[in-house]
């Protein structure tokens, strides 16, 4: 008699629930080699140990290292993913936005660990998925060292799936980005998103709800849900150029939910606020598009969606040209200004 469970009546109880727990060993099988490809010394255990195991002397030769890390999701993104049967970007979306999340505070990334749950495992679509988690890791050093799959039959809808992840970085004590030294006359600078990148899916949806996502408009050139699975961008690269520059960056926001309303505010010291030009850049279409389908309010656009602004950077004004001459897609969007109190803080106009 075999020992794998597999091959025995044991398994065929818990398949009549719904859950084939040979689907998660296969899904394995299918994206191990795109794990290991990101794992570098560092890592001492990965795939196929019950935790990850990595040796942070190994990755970081620095002085009073502190811990940072971000947990996220990619939100009813992946909504639009399983409908176009397109799962090699949803990857590259919650890496990057963990990415982002931990820059803000001067982080950069060691390790990634992801999360894929279905009502049923579709081993391919798993290990798509998870390749693509692998590439987004691989671009920013980071290493993917483990994660989780899990059936769970009766809490997802047939067909549905949910990506989440947790990332870890580090920074040097004296290196912490948290805004305090942000000053009235600061300038703010503004660094281009690829679309809604994972945030606002919701009224998305809503509003082209009797739209089909192979749909072109004109403004867009291609289908509309091709537009909507643009991977979220990561800002490492041109924020660690500024670095190198000398350019100091006192604050950052990543634009997230809650856009602009919300999310500069995070990255300011008390007393501070900004004031942003509307102007300043071209808003995408797909964002004019939302705004007119859905008779959204303006206001509204800029608290919900990042309306082509990902990350906003703000340095001083001595320095703003040298940062704009470092990362030619770096726009001035605005300038830090004095307020009176901690309610709004984000002046953009309306």
């Amino acid at each position: 008699m075999t020992n794998d469970i597999r091959n025995t009546q044991y398994a065929t109880q818990y398949a009549a629930a719904g859950v084939d727990i040979t689907a998660g060993s296969r899904a394995v099988e299918l994206m191990k080699e795109a794990v290991r490809s990101t794992h570098t010394p560092a890592v001492l255990a990965g795939i196929g140990a019950f935790g990850g195991l990595f040796a942070l002397n190994e990755a970081v030769n620095a002085r009073d290292v502190v811990l940072v890390a971000s947990t996220d999701g990619v939100g009813t993104k992946t909504l639009i993913a399983e409908a176009m049967g397109r799962y090699d970007t949803v990857g590259h979306d919650i890496v990057n936005h963990c990415v982002n999340d931990i820059l803000v505070q001067g982080g950069r990334p060691l390790f990634f660990m992801d999360y894929v749950a279905a009502a049923r495992l579709e081993p391919e679509h798993v290990a798509t998925i998870v390749h693509g988690c692998a590439e987004a890791c691989q671009a920013v050093g980071c290493a993917l060292l483990g994660g989780e799959t899990a059936e769970m039959p009766g809490v997802y809808q047939p067909g549905a799936f949910d990506l989440a992840g947790t990332l870890v970085g580090w920074v040097e004590r004296d290196s912490i980005v948290d805004g305090s030294s942000v000053r009235p006359g600061d300038v703010c600078l503004g660094l281009p998103s690829s679309g809604l990148h994972t945030n606002g899916y919701s009224l998305a949806r809503r509003v082209f709800a009797n739209t089909t996502w192979d749909k072109v408009f004109p403004e867009l050139g291609k289908p509309l849900g091709e537009v909507l699975l643009m991977p979220h961008r990561a800002y490492l690269q041109h924020v660690e150029a500024l670095w190198a520059a000398g350019v100091k960056v006192k604050a950052m926001a990543h634009l997230t939910g809650g856009g602009f309303i919300e999310n500069i505010p995070r990255a300011l010291p008390a007393g501070v606020g900004v004031n942003v030009d509307r102007k300043a850049w071209q808003i995408p279409a797909i964002f004019e598009i939302i705004q007119e389908w859905g008779h959204v309010a303006e206001a509204e656009m800029f608290q919900v969606f990042n309306m082509g602004i990902g990350m906003v950077l703000i340095v001083e004004a001595a320095q703003a040209q040298l940062a704009l001459d470092t990362s030619p897609e770096a726009l001035v969007i605005g300038e830090a200004v004095e307020w009176a109190s901690n309610l709004g803080r984000v002046n953009l106009g309306f």
